[in-house]
């Protein structure tokens, strides 16, 4: 059989599989909805790290929600003004300790920002996180079905260079892992979230001793949600993008330099699962473009193209202000499978200006009673 046929077997294969994950888009969860909350029921830990600049619109918001009890900024060694800042606007600073070994750096702010919590309820912030009116709240409420909610944000992108790299990275995930909030949740191991908002109950995270059990991910967000929903905690990765915005980057080369480190999740995916979401990427993004530009795609390089394009229609609900940047994200789709390849093979091992000795590969929960979620 010639080479050229097997390439072809296993392009149709790539693209049945990622056909099936885009299929599940039919069948999604609804997006969160404002919701009125108990005053005082929410206590918000934003890990920081040198965010003098951006953490004011986070913060401003959090405390200005009547659910919301304290904001806790966990000061992870900032060499800026961030806790002044964060100070000066109402929040509680705790100063932030150097990482104990084998911890990555803000898995251990967000513990000892949960240890510093007083209300029932925890919701963590990236410090590039704007809440919304109403995002506490529905959190809340979402936490009746689940044990643990990430909530899936709308971007801010600015220029359509940014836009097109950022969306060309998103259109990897969607065809790796299927887009946001799926009716059916995936099976742990292909289970993922949003680490930049997450909700859960206090007394279950502590219980559960889950921040210890993934302080050596880069890729911590899918590892604890892997790592919980191994344990049978109800785990919900939902659509908040009407509450949630976040701005990510200051430009294509952050997007390229900083997501493009922890996009592959090679340190939470085993090396035969990581082998087969590249070759999706590359068999139905990347080498359909290349064809096209060669002169010379084949009928189901076009389908596949086809696909891609509607696919950044839907994407277009991912961005505060969708622009030609999402419509032009395909053309870039070879150059990310190169950025993801390289990721996967040479893991990134710094990160926030800290190098660490080893990272962990691979997520393996244990799994205790189901009581112990809630």
């Amino acid at each position: 059989m010639r080479w050229t046929t097997l390439l072809t077997l296993a392009q149709a294969a790539a693209a049945l599989a990622a056909g099936a994950r885009l299929a599940a888009g039919r069948r999604r969860r609804p997006p969160l909805r404002p919701v009125a909350c108990a005053p005082g029921t929410v206590s918000v830990v934003v890990p920081a790290r040198d965010e003098e600049h951006r953490i004011g619109p986070c913060l401003t918001a959090a405390l200005a929600d009547p659910a919301v009890a304290e904001v806790i900024v966990v000061d992870d060694e900032s060499t800026d003004a961030t806790a002044r800042v964060a100070a000066g606007l109402g929040a509680r600073v705790v100063p932030g300790g150097p990482p104990p070994e084998g911890w990555v750096g803000k898995q251990w702010a967000l513990h000892q920002g949960l240890l510093a919590a007083r209300g029932p309820v925890v919701v963590t912030l990236d410090a590039d996180t704007r809440p919304r009116p109403g995002l506490f709240g529905a959190l809340t409420a979402a936490l009746e079905e689940y044990d643990l909610v990430t909530a899936g944000p709308r971007f801010v992108c600015d220029g359509p260079a940014e836009q097109a790299l950022h969306a060309s990275f998103l259109a990897t995930l969607v065809l790796r892992f299927g887009p946001i909030g799926p009716a059916v949740p995936p099976p742990p191991g292909r289970a993922v979230g949003n680490g930049q908002c997450m909700a859960f109950h206090r007394a279950a995270m502590l219980g559960a001793g889950a921040l210890t059990r993934v302080r050596g991910h880069l890729a911590d967000d899918v590892a604890l949600v892997r790592t919980l929903a191994g344990d049978g905690w109800a785990v919900g990765f939902l659509d908040a993008g009407d509450l949630l915005r976040v701005d990510m980057h200051e430009s294509a080369a952050g997007v390229w330099r900083e997501w493009g480190r922890t996009l592959s999740l090679a340190d939470v995916t085993a090396p035969g699962r990581q082998a087969a979401d590249l070759a999706v990427v590359w068999l139905t993004a990347a080498l359909p473009v290349l064809r096209l530009l060669a002169g010379r795609p084949t009928a189901l390089d076009l389908g596949l193209l086809a696909a891609r394009l509607s696919l950044a229609g839907v994407l277009r609900g991912s961005y505060v202000r969708p622009g030609a940047g999402v419509w032009l994200s395909p053309l870039l789709d070879p150059a990310t499978a190169v950025r993801l390849t390289q990721a996967t093979v040479r893991p990134a091992r710094t990160w926030r200006g800290r190098t660490y000795a080893r990272l962990t590969s691979g997520a393996r929960p244990t799994r205790p009673a189901r009581s112990a979620a809630r």
